[in-house]
């Protein structure tokens, strides 16, 4: 059941949900009274976008192939779309036209490059770690193992960081702030499905989590999308106790959709002292294994 699972939404249905939730007050139409359906009518987002009601419907209706630029763009701005919507929006309307190879959850590229991946977040002071589209962990630091997951213990299914979140039994006690955690990283399974549909781990990953977990398919029905950035997380340690970092991530060059994540602290701050601390047990206890 879970191999079979559908992923990826369609450009017509993530134009109809999208304009389900923009009034006319929205985008300064005037209102009409009482409405059948909610949010904007078809031939309204036509009428913002400067095309025909027969053609936008034949977009919701997959009955118009590869719609041009400057459409997607009218259509993201007549419907509110955020960076990460929009981007989200393209991928939808230029789908892959083949699966994507089957990749394990280690770096994609040959041995070589995989190594110099470790070397890079070894060589990082502070917790880091390289993840893919998936969420899978593939290469991390001493701290990142300390603070977040012990990863060079888990199996090499589990280090992913959505099966983490709604898996792992601590999930809620190392992350304070799950709700939000639960739903970016939703939000980053959804910018994925729409880059890579075929991707048959991903299918399996999403299929799995639907299966296991409630609160996942309910947020997966809501169709958000998140594209990890920057910000601030927190996370709960046994021995060090609360630590919020602010968090950067970086694109790793090459044809897969790599990106690192750097975690930080202000230097002297009660953060800074949590990830000395933590630095100093993770020397003291290397771990037993080595990066999978």
């Amino acid at each position: 059941m879970a191999a079979t699972f559908m992923i990826a939404d369609s450009l017509g249905e993530y134009l109809r949900l999208r304009r389900g939730q923009v009034t006319p007050a929205d985008v300064g139409l005037p209102g009409t009274g009482t409405r059948r359906v909610p949010g904007l009518r078809r031939d309204e987002v036509a009428e913002l976008v400067g095309l025909s009601t027969d053609y936008y419907v034949r977009l919701e209706q997959g009955r118009a192939r590869r719609p041009s630029d400057e459409v997607l763009d009218a259509l993201s701005r007549a419907l509110r779309l955020g960076p990460a919507e929009r981007t989200h929006l393209y991928d939808l309307a230029r789908p892959p036209r083949r699966p994507v190879p089957t990749a394990g959850t280690s770096e994609q590229g040959a041995p070589p490059r995989a190594a110099v991946l470790r070397q890079v977040v070894e060589a990082v002071l502070t917790p880091a770690m390289i993840m893919n589209d998936r969420s899978d962990v593939l290469a991390w630091n001493d701290l990142a193992a300390a603070l977040i997951a012990d990863f060079p213990r888990l199996p090499p299914n589990e280090r992913n960081m959505a099966r983490q979140i709604f898996l792992a039994p601590d999930a809620r006690q190392v992350h304070p702030d799950w709700d939000e955690a639960a739903r970016t990283t939703v939000g980053i399974l959804r910018m994925a499905a729409g880059r890579q549909p075929h991707d048959p781990r991903l299918v399996r990953l999403i299929g799995e989590l639907s299966l296991s977990s409630d609160t996942f398919r309910a947020l997966w029905a809501r169709h958000h999308v998140h594209e990890k950035t920057h910000g601030r997380k927190r996370f709960r340690h046994p021995a060090v106790g609360e630590v919020s970092l602010d968090y950067q991530t970086f694109r790793v060059p090459g044809p897969a959709h790599h990106l690192m994540v750097v975690y930080t602290a202000a230097a002297g701050s009660p953060a800074a002292q949590a990830l000395n601390f933590l630095g100093s047990i993770a020397v003291a206890h290397p771990p037993l294994s080595t990066h999978g």
